[in-house]
C-alpha cells in the first residue's frame, strides 16, 4: 500500500474519468486510498467512448481509467504520458436475463449460439466487449440473421437496465456491471472457449498537476491487499 500515507498536502484533490465497467470497483479502491491519505478522489464514470473523446478534446484530468487498448491509443496520440499505463483489473463477460425468466444454457459455445438465435432481443455495450461480441456473431455466421433483434445500449446506459425493464431478453456485459442490479438474474459467464476478457488500465495525462499522488494511488490499487475488493466486484487483479 502507500508507503507514506499522509505525505500529501491536506485536501489534495484528484479528478479522474473512467468507463462505466470499473465504476463499482474504483469506488471501493478509492475509498481505501482516501482512508490512508490526505487525498480527496473523484472519478467520473461514463461510457468509455465518451471518456476517450473528452480526454482527446483536452479536458483536464489527473488520471484516466479505460480499457487497456484505449489507454494505449491515448498514449500514442500524445494525450497521456508514455510509460504511465498501469493495469488494474481483468474483467470477463456474463449473460443476464430478466428476473423470473428461464435461464439459458451457457455450458458451451454451441449452447450460447443457440441461446442467441432463440432470443427475441439481444443487447451488448458499445465498449470493447460489445465489439468482440459483434465479431463473434460474425464468425458464427448469424450477424445478419439477428441484426434486427440487437438493441445497442447507448454509451453510459447499462445493458442490465434494459434487461430489468424487459426491453431486452438476453443481455451481455461485464460481470462487474451486472452484479447487484435489481430485476435481473445473472445466468452465468460466457464459457472459456468464447470468454471475452478486457484489461482495464490507468494512464496519467501530460497536464496532470498531481502525478506523484496518482502514482501513489495506483500503487495502492495494485497492491496484493486490493485483490479481495476486485474479486468482490466481479473482477480479477490484472
Amino acid at each position: 500500500m502507500t508507503n507514506h500515507p499522509n505525505q500529501f498536502k491536506p485536501k489534495t484533490r484528484i479528478q479522474g474519468i473512467s468507463s462505466m465497467a470499473t465504476r463499482q470497483v474504483l469506488a471501493e479502491l478509492v475509498a481505501g486510498f482516501e482512508a490512508v491519505s490526505n487525498v480527496s478522489v473523484s472519478i467520473e464514470s461514463v461510457g468509455g467512448v465518451d471518456a476517450a473523446r473528452r480526454v482527446q478534446a483536452g479536458e483536464a484530468f489527473e488520471v484516466v481509467i479505460l480499457a487497456s487498448d484505449a489507454i494505449d491509443k491515448l498514449i500514442a496520440a500524445g494525450h497521456l504520458q508514455p510509460g504511465s499505463r498501469v493495469d488494474l483489473v481483468r474483467s470477463g463477460v456474463a449473460v443476464a436475463v430478466r428476473e423470473g425468466t428461464a435461464l439459458p444454457d451457457l455450458g458451451s459455445e454451441d449452447a450460447v449460439r443457440s441461446a442467441v438465435l432463440a432470443a427475441p432481443s439481444i443487447s451488448y455495450s458499445t465498449g470493447p466487449s460489445g465489439v468482440a461480441l459483434a465479431q463473434l456473431f460474425e464468425r458464427w455466421g448469424i450477424a445478419q440473421q439477428i441484426q434486427s433483434r440487437i438493441v445497442q445500449a447507448p454509451p453510459g446506459v447499462p445493458v442490465a437496465s434494459l434487461v430489468a425493464r424487459g426491453e431486452v431478453a438476453l443481455g451481455f456485459q461485464q460481470l462487474s456491471e451486472l452484479l447487484g442490479v435489481a430485476g435481473i438474474t445473472v445466468a452465468g459467464p460466457l464459457p472459456p472457449a468464447i470468454q471475452i476478457v478486457t484489461t482495464f488500465s490507468a494512464g496519467i495525462p501530460f497536464r496532470a498537476t498531481h502525478a506523484d499522488v496518482v502514482r501513489a494511488m495506483l500503487a495502492h490499487m495494485t497492491a496484493p491487499e486490493a485483490a479481495e475488493a476486485k474479486r468482490r466486484q466481479g473482477m480479477e487483479p490484472a
